[in-house]
């Protein structure tokens, strides 16, 4: 099964956090079939943070294959942020600048809601630094809940409409 995997970081030497991943993931999750390279987009800020900018991110999407299931998968894109230096503080904001940020964002069709995994990622049709790298590499994945590829999501949200269809709540 093929896994999309967004990858993305804004603190420290982030090309070099995003290569070392890129390895980790090939040697611990599946043989990686395609890799968006990386683009240079601006940080989200969360409206309560008193800073109002962030260093930008570098970001990009692959593709890897996979046997495992998605809970496996996420447990062991958590692992590979741990090795890279990530720290989690529960108590922190939201969108706070990280050294490593993975994400998994889909397993080819598979529609999961459990609590700290659901699939397809609840916002990736919200977020051009996600849309925009995969359209690179899957432009014709179609989306399992909103049934759009990955194309049309990113065309769509770059004329500033919204997809239709509803996401599970989470």
């Amino acid at each position: 099964m093929e896994a999309a995997i967004a990858l993305g970081g804004n603190l420290g030497d982030s090309r070099r956090a995003l290569d070392q991943a890129l390895d980790q993931i090939a040697a611990r999750i599946g043989p990686i079939l395609a890799a968006s390279g990386w683009i240079e987009t601006p940080a989200l800020v969360h409206p309560d943070d008193p800073v109002r900018e962030h260093p930008p991110y570098l970001n990009g999407v692959v593709v890897a294959v996979t046997e495992l299931p998605a809970e496996e998968i996420l447990a062991r894109l958590l692992e590979i942020e741990r090795a890279l230096g990530r720290v989690r503080d529960s108590a922190a904001l939201p969108w706070q600048p990280r050294v490593i940020d993975l994400d998994l964002i889909l397993l080819g069709q598979e529609v999961v809601d459990r609590p700290g995994l659901v699939l397809p990622h609840p916002r990736m049709h919200e977020r051009d630094f996600v849309l925009g790298p995969l359209a690179r590499i899957r432009p014709d994945w179609r989306h399992p809940v909103l049934g759009q590829t990955v194309a049309a999501l990113l065309e769509r949200l770059r004329q500033g409409g919204a997809a239709d269809g509803q996401m599970p709540s989470s």
